[in-house]
């Protein structure tokens, strides 16, 4: 039983010699939960939005197929309204369509923003963890240094 003790004792020595930063994993963390969250915010907005034009567009369509389909006094009468119908159609697909575009070209550009800014604070936290635990095995490394110079001039 004292072996392990002592085993113990060295694995408690050795690990407090090389503290774990557990700031900077929590600062990791923090970093990328907002980063999703934020993420998340631009999805979910572009979502809306999709979700409102093509509620708007189908009823529009719908409108105009009411009109379309109404009984009419003459044949011809028919085909103008077909003809009616694909004109405001192809007017319409065309708005939308453009409508759509600039909803995924403002998902593009959040998103590029986000990440972005998400790289300088990633690159932020790990320098300032590199520097930390830099510090940190030197003031240990120095303290090992003077501990076996302090031994070397005892003997």
């Amino acid at each position: 039983m004292a072996k392990t003790d002592d085993i113990t004792a060295m694995m408690k020595e050795m690990m407090g010699a090389f503290p774990m930063d557990t700031k900077a994993m929590d600062d990791a963390f923090k970093t990328t939960a907002t980063l999703s969250e934020k993420l998340s915010g631009v999805a979910l907005e572009a979502a809306k939005k999709s979700t409102e034009l093509s509620a708007s567009w189908t009823k529009d369509t719908l409108s105009k197929m009411t009109e379309m389909s109404k009984a009419k006094a003459e044949p011809a009468d028919y085909a103008k309204s077909m003809t009616d119908f694909a004109s405001a159609q192809a007017e319409i697909a065309a708005e939308n369509t453009s409508a759509f575009a600039e909803i995924a070209k403002k998902v593009q550009m959040d998103t590029v923003e986000l990440l972005m800014a998400a790289g300088k604070d990633y690159s932020e936290d790990a320098s300032a963890a590199v520097k930390k635990a830099t510090d940190e095995m030197t003031a240990t490394a120095n303290k090992a240094t003077t501990t076996a110079k302090k031994a070397a001039t005892a003997k």
